[in-house]
């Protein structure tokens, strides 16, 4: 039973990830489709490039619930059905999976970055807090909001093993959950690396052209 139950939940997490908040936001908003201009990416800094802050604050906290909330339902409730840790790492992985490849989308998704926040804030809420802190000083120190989720996915496996017994309770199936993550996020910035070694990537608030 508890098999079926941790499939189901990993099915479920995977469609609600596919939900690209990016697009849905800016339709419902009347904005261009954020995957027409800037870098294309259907995602939260993409749709900041429209003009519209609010639509940009609303998509980053839609796709980082989206990753947070499976993760955080099998916590809360998944014990006494038998879901726990890994269970946890799977809801996790298909949710942030689901961003990259959406079922709903022609599987063209996002970079990931704030459903694996929402992920890791799902794990733990000092893990994402630690996590979106070392976003937070890349991005005011250089504005390259790539460079600071570069920085971030780098980071946040070893934070996780660093507070392993202390800040948090650990798994090994959660730690290689959040390093695929981390390895996924960084191959989906391969351009935004190349962009950054010839200095033309756009820093964070920059808008779209013409």
């Amino acid at each position: 039973m508890s098999i079926f139950l941790s499939l189901a939940a990993t099915v479920a997490a995977y469609l609600l990830g596919s939900l690209s908040f990016a697009v849905i936001v800016s339709r419902v908003m009347g904005l261009s489709d954020p995957r027409s201009y800037g870098s294309k990416n259907p995602g939260a800094t993409n749709v900041l490039r429209s003009g519209s802050k609010a639509a940009a604050v609303i998509t980053l906290l839609l796709d980082a619930a989206k990753g947070w909330l499976p993760v955080a339902l099998v916590r809360w409730f998944g014990a006494p059905h038998g879901l726990e840790e890994g269970t946890q790492a799977l809801v996790g992985l298909a949710a942030f999976l689901g961003h990259l490849w959406p079922v709903f989308f022609r599987f063209e998704g996002g970079k990931g970055v704030a459903t694996a926040l929402g992920v890791l804030l799902g794990i733990s809420g000092w893990l994402g807090l630690a996590t979106l802190l070392t976003w937070g000083i890349i991005v005011f120190f250089f504005r390259y909001s790539s460079l600071a989720s570069l920085v971030a996915a780098v980071f946040a496996p070893f934070f996780y093993v660093l507070g392993a017994g202390m800040a948090w309770y650990s798994d090994a199936r959660v730690g290689v959950t959040i390093a695929v993550m981390s390895g996924l996020l960084a191959w989906r910035h391969k351009a935004n690396i190349q962009r950054l070694i010839q200095g033309k990537e756009s820093r964070l608030g920059s808008k779209k052209k013409g």
